[in-house]
């Protein structure tokens, strides 16, 4: 028995040791050995730029209607002067080595106080330099010495199915590192913002993220983690980022100006389900558009020679537009194509 399986043993090794020596022969000299796939270089280089931001406010109580009444106005007096402590939590990237970091307008929106936690465990106070909150960004500054920026990515590369990691510090429990991937670009509709246009990612965002990176494989910056569509509070895999490149204009303006200067016109337009054209729907007394002569019920064809597409579109288009500079706008009324020029004002920011 033992002879037949030496018969039969040692062809089988002899087969397998030649289809081996094959695979190597063919095996491309550069071609590098399998190994397992990490992200620990692109979390090491993104992870120290990237903060807890904990903010806090006072807040006093909301009183019941029963406080008017005489009886019982003397206990609310004296309850309006308490007050309780309201906290946030949220994340935060430092962008530049003078002390700017870049965080969500909603996580430090009215406080009284802001703390920032670096990955090696000191803690800083932060002044706020300013806020956007129609971006939901905000730019915040602490005292601090040998900061380490992120490096930026380009978000305009970024590409559908792409690899990313998610840094903050979900729920408070510390920094936090999830990866996805890109699932869509140029996202919106899931904001009030008349500006979003979102990275999509099914990178885990949880609560506390907010304000966190989002970088590529490299640990280069693309992103920052604004929101999640969940009905349950956590993530479900559908969070997003506001793309760097949006994040990066909205820094330098507010560094420079304390906030973002944008071109208005003061119309609101609807979509012109008949035709062609946008629909005013109103325009806002003593604002540019009426000083023009714009009239609810127009139809604007086109602003500076370019068709009024969507009032996405338009809205954007007139907030590159230098406060100041003249805009020129064709319209329909009533079958009669006419044009008006109206002088940009000053956006007036949201609070």
């Amino acid at each position: 028995m033992s002879k037949w399986i030496l018969y039969l043993a040692l062809p089988a090794a002899l087969g397998a040791l030649v289809g081996a020596l094959i695979l190597v022969a063919l095996r491309s000299p550069d071609a590098p050995l399998p190994r397992n796939e990490s992200y620990a270089d692109a979390v090491a280089s993104a992870a120290p730029s990237v903060v807890n931001i904990h903010s806090s406010k006072a807040v006093r109580p909301a009183f019941h209607p029963i406080c008017q009444l005489p009886r019982y106005r003397e206990l609310c007096d004296r309850l309006a002067g308490s007050q309780r402590m309201q906290s946030s939590l949220g994340s935060g990237v430092v962008v530049r080595q003078e002390g700017y970091i870049l965080t969500n307008h909603h996580v430090i929106a009215d406080a009284d106080e802001i703390l920032v936690d670096f990955v090696d465990g000191h803690t800083s106070t932060a002044e706020v330099v300013g806020s956007d909150p129609e971006t939901d960004l905000a730019v915040i500054r602490v005292n601090v010495g040998g900061l380490r920026p992120i490096e930026l990515g380009s978000s305009d590369g970024a590409r559908v199915g792409d690899i990313v990691l998610a840094i903050g510090n979900p729920f408070g429990i510390g920094q936090t590192v999830s990866m996805g991937i890109i699932s869509a670009i140029g996202r919106y509709g899931v904001s009030t913002s008349p500006y979003e246009d979102f990275i999509q990612t099914d990178a885990a965002i949880n609560p506390g993220n907010s304000g966190g990176a989002l970088v590529d494989t490299d640990g280069r910056l693309i992103g920052i983690n604004s929101l999640i569509f969940s009905q349950t509070g956590v993530s479900l895999g559908i969070g997003f980022a506001i793309p760097s490149k949006v994040a990066l204009l909205v820094l330098d303006e507010i560094v420079r100006e304390g906030r973002v200067i944008r071109g208005w016109l003061g119309i609101e337009m609807d979509r012109n389900t008949a035709g062609g054209g946008l629909l005013v729907a109103r325009v806002l007394p003593d604002s540019p558009a009426a000083a023009a002569g714009i009239l609810p019920g127009d139809l604007i064809l086109a602003i500076n020679d370019e068709r009024a597409l969507s009032p996405r579109v338009v809205t954007r288009q007139i907030a590159v537009t230098e406060p100041g500079s003249r805009v020129r706008l064709d319209v329909n009324r009533n079958g009669e194509e006419l044009h008006f020029v109206a002088t940009a004002g000053l956006r007036p920011q949201l609070q």
